[in-house]
C-alpha cells in the first residue's frame, strides 16, 4: 500500500520536476514536499503536521472569539486519523495523542467494505423476519420509543495489530500498530426487547444481520451469546451516530470483533443455523497449523499497548510516565503488568477507574530511565484469567498469512540515545 521509507527518501524534488509537468508531475511533487516535512525516522505512512496557527501576543488586551453553535477545538489541538481510503477502506484512531478512554467521535476508528452510504433518517427502515411469530418494520421513530440503555465499551476491527507480526518497520507509532479499536459510549435499544417486539422463536439460535451499504455487507451472529449485550445503536457519545459509525442505526455487540458489528443496518433474520456468508467464509477466520480453519472466534481477547513514550518520541534520562491502553471482550481488565527490560521481569501498573468490563482501562507506572538501551512491554490479563500472549505463543497457533485477532505483547525499543522504535 506504502513505498519503502527508502524509497522515499531517493525522491527528491529534482527528480520530479525532472520528469516533467502536468497533473502527475505536480501530485508527486505535493507528495514529496509533504514527506519532506516529515521527521526523517517518520513512517513511510505518516503525515505531514499540520501548520501550526499563529495566535495574539497578548490576549488580555482584546475580546476574544463569540461562540459558534457548534463548539469547535482550540486552533492547537488538531488530531488526526491515519486514513486509507478506497472502496474498501480504513481510518485508524490516533491513541498515543488519546487522555483517558473515551474515544471523540471524529476520530474514532472506521471500516467500510463499499465506502459510507448517505441514508435519510425519513426513509430508513428496518426488516425483522425469518423465525418470529410477527415480522414487523421499524421506522426510526419506532425504534426510539422503544426502551433503551447507554454502555462504554471498545470496538476493534478483527485484524487490528497485523503489523505487530510481519516484523521490520520500526518507524510505527502506536496508532499505526493497534489504531484500529476506539472506545465510545453507545445508546441504542437492546437486541432482547426488538426481538421480544417480534415474538422470537425458542428455535431461533441465529441471527443475520445485513447493512444498507453497496455490499450488502452481512454477517451470522450466535443468539444465545449476544442477548445479554447487544443494542440496535442510533447513538454515540451523546449524539446521533456519524455516518461512518452506521448512521442512522448499527448493530453493536461488545466485546465482539468489529467486522460483525453491521453498521447501516437495514435487515434482522431469525434462523436456526448460520448463513455461511462472504464474510464468515472467505474472511475473518483463523487458520490453523492443523490446516483447519476456526470460524466465528467472535471475542477479541485481552490486550494491551503502551502508548507513551513510544515512536517518534526521544527522551532523555530521568522520571517518566509510561501510559497505555488495555482492554478484553471477554470482561473488565484486572491487571497490566509492565516490562522495561524486554520481558525479564514485570511491574504492575495501576489502573485508573473506572474499569468497566469490555471497554478500554488506562494504565499507568512511573519509570525512572537510567540511559541506555531497553525494551518497554506491557501485558494484560482479563477478569476470566485470561493473559496477553506473547508473540511466540500467538505463532505458534497460527500460519504465516493469518491477519485476524493479533493480541500478542507489543515491544518498544529504546536505543542507546533514547530515541525509541517499534519492535514488535
Amino acid at each position: 500500500m506504502h513505498m519503502d521509507s527508502r524509497e522515499h527518501r531517493k525522491l527528491t524534488r529534482r527528480d520530479l520536476l525532472r520528469g516533467g509537468a502536468g497533473a502527475t508531475g505536480a501530485a508527486a511533487l505535493v507528495l514529496a514536499i509533504g514527506h519532506a516535512r516529515a521527521e526523517p525516522d517518520a513512517p513511510p505512512d505518516s503525515q505531514p503536521e499540520p501548520a501550526r496557527p499563529a495566535a495574539p501576543g497578548d490576549t488580555t488586551k482584546a475580546p476574544g472569539q463569540s461562540m459558534q453553535p457548534l463548539a469547535e477545538r482550540s486552533r492547537f489541538e488538531q488530531p488526526r486519523r491515519r486514513v486509507f481510503e478506497s472502496m474498501q477502506g480504513i481510518a485508524t484512531t490516533p491513541i498515543q495523542d488519546q487522555d483517558g478512554i473515551l474515544t471523540p467521535t471524529d476520530v474514532h476508528f472506521t471500516r467500510h467494505h463499499a465506502g459510507i452510504p448517505m441514508i435519510d433518517p425519513a426513509s430508513w427502515r428496518l426488516y425483522v423476519h425469518g423465525l418470529v411469530t410477527q415480522p414487523r418494520v421499524f421506522d426510526l421513530a419506532d425504534l426510539r420509543r422503544l426502551p433503551s440503555r447507554s454502555q462504554i465499551c471498545f470496538i476493534e476491527c478483527s485484524g487490528n495489530g497485523v503489523s505487530s507480526l510481519q516484523g521490520g518497520r520500526p518507524g510505527r507509532t502506536p496508532e499505526a500498530v493497534d489504531g484500529a479499536t476506539s472506545c465510545a459510549e453507545w445508546t441504542g435499544v437492546p437486541l432482547s426487547v426488538l426481538l421480544r417486539e417480534v415474538g422470537a422463536s425458542p428455535a431461533a439460535k441465529w441471527l443475520l444481520a445485513e447493512s444498507e451499504d453497496g455490499a450488502r455487507y452481512s454477517r451470522s451472529i450466535p443468539l444465545p451469546e449476544v442477548l445479554g449485550d447487544a443494542m440496535l445503536a442510533y447513538g454515540q457519545n451523546g449524539e446521533p451516530l456519524r455516518p461512518e459509525q452506521g448512521y442512522p442505526v448499527r448493530l453493536l455487540i461488545p466485546g465482539f470483533e468489529g467486522s460483525s458489528q453491521v453498521k447501516w443496518l437495514r435487515r434482522i433474520e431469525l434462523g436456526e443455523s448460520p448463513w455461511w456468508t462472504r464474510e464468515e467464509t472467505a474472511r475473518y477466520t483463523d487458520i490453523l497449523p492443523s490446516g483447519k480453519i476456526r470460524v466465528f472466534a467472535l471475542v477479541m481477547e485481552a490486550k494491551s499497548i503502551i502508548t507513551q513514550p513510544t515512536f517518534p518520541r526521544r527522551i532523555a534520562p530521568g522520571w517518566w510516565e509510561i501510559r497505555g491502553l488495555a482492554w478484553s471482550g471477554r470482561g473488565r481488565i484486572a491487571r497490566v503488568d509492565v516490562s522495561t527490560d524486554g520481558g525479564a521481569s514485570w511491574q504492575p501498573a495501576a489502573l485508573d477507574a473506572p474499569i468497566l468490563p469490555k471497554a478500554h482501562t488506562r494504565f499507568r507506572l512511573p519509570w525512572r530511565y537510567g540511559g541506555g538501551r531497553a525494551v518497554l512491554m506491557s501485558r494484560a490479563t482479563d477478569e476470566t484469567g485470561a493473559v496477553q500472549p506473547t508473540a511466540e505463543e500467538l505463532r505458534r497457533g497460527r500460519v504465516p498469512g493469518n491477519d485476524y485477532h493479533n493480541n500478542s505483547v507489543r515491544a518498544w525499543l529504546v536505543e542507546e540515545d533514547g530515541r525509541i522504535f517499534f519492535r514488535g
